[in-house]
């Protein structure tokens, strides 16, 4: 007689799945789609492995004080006569897109935003915990069906689709992250490939027959650092596609450019996925992360508070205007950056005050070339919409219109130059109040959080954690205050117990006794106070909510 299994993953050869048994989760991971993900995983698991340690060795040559540049070895492409894939009519205009993790109540809204397209995030808006990675998967083929919906209790409202929704764009986690809850030949999968493998397995067909119209599915790409690693994404969306017997160029993806590293190869990533690309997008707060970690061995290149750091500071608007001129080149999306602010609901003045930044800057970003930009609150479509839509001449693009070929005189030294501004005791005492709550959150589950009437998730908790870090490495002095002191360990130590106190504060005892404050920021200062700067906040904390369950089978 043969054994039957109650709550295990039927799994197939060399894959184990050590996560949480769930019936709803085992209609993701279907013995075929865990084949699918296995088969990617073990195709290109090396092609990772070297881009990686390509991407160490050249951090050790900056440390040493090499520059990023473009490389020479590449000229042809930068300078060569070639076009991306014509723009699928599906998504030709995006010009207000929203963002968010893969929440079930957060992708009705957001999708029903009034939005052009919809970010359903996998990566810094989302705690990469087993329960919300497959939620998620189910949430989103439940999206892609139709058929979501969400009972909310408290407020006795059923929310559900409406009868036109945003366009649905899927962000996979970055080629870095492992998937420890499932090995495939005794070794983690990496994240992106679960996330692309189970989304791609079960919604490609249906995605296409709806919301598509013949195109899709639609991805963005984050934390691209070489060409090589957008070269890797494309031979994996032709995997993919082989697989599935559609039509090669079916799948399309925009890339963020969100590292210093990136924006010196911006026509080499789009020439790698010219059959896939739909764009580049200018992911703003990991860029500003990713200057300070490219240059952690630099002692010249302290940046002054991370408030100061905007799109007007020259070494940024650099980098987006570059971004423009080579996307419209190219034929491709040019996407502006996220609008952080939410509504501040209990003062109209703030609000208001609030709303203009938020206008101003995506003035100034539909007025240098942008095709469109991010939101991340429902409040903020309408009045950046407003904007958007009155400055393009009643197209759904610039891409025709906006050559910027002026932008081809930017220079290395536009793009590093060093930002202007000031250092301050608020400066630290925020970064280190803001890195302490998000992690906290992040590691009770949630990855998009609400603090100071920003919506922050982990590229601008990094920016603070590296910050600290690069301060405290190279006794960085406070030269914005009246009397200047220099960032010591002591110092830091006092601010740290000064901004916990404050913390529990504002959040009252009894969450801070339920939260993981404690533990959070315990961990932040450990990665603050570290000789050696860690690659990122969620790598380095990943394992303390990895949660394998025992693989025995109990016979029935």
């Amino acid at each position: 007689m043969m054994a039957t299994y109650l709550g295990f993953y039927d799994v197939p050869e060399g894959v184990d799945v050590g996560g949480r048994y769930d019936e709803e989760f085992a209609g993701i991971l279907t013995r075929d789609a865990l084949q699918f993900v296995a088969a990617l995983q073990r195709e290109f698991r090396d092609h990772i492995r070297y881009a990686m340690e390509c991407r160490r060795d050249v951090q050790r040559r900056y440390n040493s004080g090499e520059l990023p540049g473009f490389d020479p070895a590449t000229r042809l492409i930068r300078e060569g006569n070639w076009a991306c894939a014509l723009v699928p009519p599906a998504v030709a205009n995006r010009t207000v897109e929203i963002t968010g993790p893969v929440e079930r109540k957060m992708i009705i809204n957001a999708l029903n935003s009034g939005a052009k397209v919809f970010m359903a995030d996998f990566e810094d808006a989302l705690s990469p915990s087993w329960e919300n990675l497959m939620r998620g998967q189910v949430n989103l083929r439940d999206a892609v069906n139709g058929t979501i919906s969400f009972n909310d209790q408290a407020r006795n409202r059923v929310y559900k689709l409406n009868g036109e929704t945003a366009k649905l764009f899927v962000r996979p986690r970055g080629w870095h992250l492992p998937e420890d809850h499932i090995l495939v030949d005794g070794a983690p999968v990496t994240g992106c490939l679960v996330d692309f493998g189970l989304y791609f397995f079960h919604n490609h067909a249906k995605f296409r027959a709806t919301q598509g119209a013949g195109s899709g599915p639609f991805f963005y790409i984050p934390k691209i650092e070489h060409s090589r690693e957008a070269k890797m994404w494309n031979r994996v969306f032709e995997r993919a596609e082989k697989f599935a017997g559609i039509e090669k160029g079916s799948i399309r993806a925009t890339v963020l450019i969100e590292t210093l590293p990136a924006v010196f190869q911006m026509d080499e990533i789009l020439y790698e996925l010219r059959d896939h690309s739909i764009g580049l997008n200018c992911g703003r707060w990991d860029y500003i992360f990713s200057y300070i970690k490219t240059f952690q061995g630099h002692p010249d290149r302290l940046l002054p508070d991370r408030v100061q750091v905007g799109m007007t500071q020259h070494f940024m608007r650099s980098y987006s205007d570059l971004l423009i001129r080579t996307c419209h080149r190219r034929g491709v999306h040019a996407m502006g950056g996220m609008a952080a602010q939410i509504p501040v609901k209990d003062n109209p003045v703030a609000n208001e005050a609030a709303l203009e930044l938020v206008r101003k800057d995506k003035l100034r970003e539909v007025r240098a070339g942008h095709d469109g930009t991010w939101a991340a609150h429902p409040g903020l479509i309408p009045p950046i919409m407003e904007v958007f839509t009155s400055n393009m001449g009643g197209k759904p693009n610039q891409i025709q219109t906006a050559r910027r070929e002026d932008a081809g005189k930017i220079t290395e030294e536009d793009l590093l130059q060093r930002p202007r501004g000031v250092r301050t005791m608020e400066g630290l005492r925020l970064n280190t109040r803001v890195g302490i709550q998000y992690l906290a959150a992040w590691l009770t589950g949630m990855g998009s959080v609400p603090l100071y009437n920003l919506m922050e998730d982990a590229a601008t908790a990094e920016i603070s954690r590296v910050q600290n870090w690069q301060w405290l490495k190279y006794g960085a002095v406070l030269d914005g205050e009246e009397v200047r002191v220099r960032v010591t360990p002591e110092l830091f130590g006092r601010v740290v117990e000064e901004e916990t106190a404050r913390i529990q504060m504002e959040v009252g005892v009894e969450k801070f006794k339920r939260g993981r404050f404690e533990e959070a920021c315990r961990i932040f200062t450990r990665q603050c106070t570290s000789p050696e700067l860690d690659d990122f906040l969620t790598l380095n904390a990943y394992n303390q909510i990895v949660v394998c369950h025992p693989k025995t089978p109990s016979k029935i």
